[in-house]
């Protein structure tokens, strides 16, 4: 599967800002701080974390559609890469 020179870019943006995120949860672990601090942050980057999959899915999907003879010869049946979707709901 081919992805968009700027479809991995933004992914790569959005993990690094996961990344980040994490970095701080684990700081206000370090910290003590409230619970529910930390739960809002945790929350926040898991639903980041989701759509970063929802994107990369997103992108396979138009490619397996706009490419179908290759995919299925790659391995990517379009009702394989539909139930990528349901992995990540």
């Amino acid at each position: 599967m081919e992805l968009p020179e700027e479809t991995v870019a933004d992914l790569n943006k959005r993990l690094r800002r996961i990344e980040g995120q994490v970095r701080g949860l684990q700081q206000m672990l370090t910290d003590e701080r409230d619970c529910r601090d930390i739960v809002t942050q945790l929350s926040a980057a898991t639903k980041a974390l989701e759509q970063v999959g929802f994107h990369l899915v997103a992108a396979g999907l138009t490619w397996c559609l706009e490419n179908p003879e290759r995919s299925a010869a790659e391995g990517y049946e379009l009702a394989d890469v539909q139930k990528l979707f349901t992995k990540l709901a």
